[in-house]
């Protein structure tokens, strides 16, 4: 498709989750015209024709709340949780929140290129956030930088900044730091079981840096450490949610599992250091939206278990992904500007 020229143009960006879509719009100067969640119901749990008009609707929506005419919206960014190839063709095994049989394998933004008629621009929902979160902090010095971001969700999602731009790797695959390995000798108490992903691994980071971590691993072993902990009579699933309130709060038992949450994170973080020697790295998700004092000492936990070289010490910093709901429509919104503007 045809790629118009940005001046005096405009950049939608679209995040999708499996109830609602934020949208954004950013202009030519890389300013942002929307300053809060812009949300939306996503409709994916209705199927793709359901979930494409509401997306269309989304960037109605959008447009109309910054006084933006459509002719001028020269592409839209669009991100989706994966797993997906690098173009936006959802896993034939089926992607995050994208739980019917249509979905699988679906070319979503070939499908919202010709629903919109405009250029549309793919990212998933972690490497989103990580391109938004390394311009945020670098500004002007992105193109020349490099960064890791650690996202903690109900997964563990992520992204690969080189130089300024997304590294998706062959299949759109890389950036899928939840899925690396990581050491449990020292993480795990002795009598501890070895965590298992959904995935289909064991000890890899999601395993232990998750909510589904916390529900499925973490807190059934701390509850054996703590039986009468409030906590033993919640259901599981219920329980977990709890337990970041609980953190924020120094509850020793909530503490511990995020201790644990922390020093995975900083040996995913040790291995990054090893391989691509970035910048920067940047942690988000439930953290990132809880107590400034609970989210800073959790950032430090990070930075502790991060085994880095004198050198790299010195050159590297550590941070929290900024406007964290909406770090992933930003994000987005980037990656088209980028499209858009070379």
């Amino acid at each position: 498709m045809l790629v118009r020229p940005l001046a005096n143009g405009v950049v939608v960006g679209l995040d999708v989750g499996g109830t609602a879509t934020n949208a954004t719009v950013v202009d030519e100067s890389g300013r942002f015209l929307v300053d809060r969640l812009v949300e939306t119901p996503s409709c994916v749990l209705d199927g793709p024709a359901a979930a494409l008009d509401a997306l269309a609707r989304s960037v109605d929506m959008v447009l109309e709340l910054t006084g933006t005419d459509l002719g001028a919206v020269r592409a839209v960014g669009l991100d989706t949780p994966g797993p997906s190839s690098a173009d936006g063709v959802l896993s034939a095994k089926g992607a995050t929140n994208f739980a019917l049989p249509q979905w699988y394998g679906f070319d979503i933004r070939s499908a919202l290129e010709m629903r919109l008629g405009l250029p549309v621009v793919y990212n998933n929902d972690g490497n989103a956030a990580a391109l938004y979160a390394h311009v945020a902090h670098f500004g002007a010095d992105a193109p020349h930088r490099s960064s890791i971001s650690a996202i903690v969700g109900t997964g563990l999602g992520g992204g690969v900044i080189e130089s300024g731009q997304v590294v998706k790797g062959a299949t759109g695959m890389a950036g899928e730091l939840g899925h690396v390995h990581i050491p449990m000798h020292g993480l795990l108490a002795d009598d501890q079981p070895l965590p298992a992903c959904n995935c289909g691994f064991a000890g890899d980071a999601e395993s232990v840096a998750s909510l589904t971590g916390i529900m499925k691993n973490l807190l059934p072993y701390w509850l054996t450490r703590h039986p009468d902990h409030p906590l033993a009579s919640v259901p599981i699933k219920d329980a977990a949610k709890q337990v970041r309130g609980l953190g924020e709060r120094g509850d020793p038992l909530a503490r511990g599992i995020f201790e644990q949450q922390a020093m995975a994170l900083g040996r995913l973080f040790t291995i990054a250091a090893n391989f691509t020697d970035p910048n920067a790295y940047f942690v988000g998700g439930g953290v990132v939206e809880a107590a400034h004092d609970f989210r800073d000492w959790f950032l430090d936990r990070v930075r502790a278990h991060t085994q880095l070289r004198e050198e790299q010490a010195k050159a590297t910093t550590f941070a929290l992904v900024p406007d964290l709901d909406m770090a992933g429509a930003r994000g987005a919104a980037l990656a088209a500007l980028g499209l858009v503007a070379t």
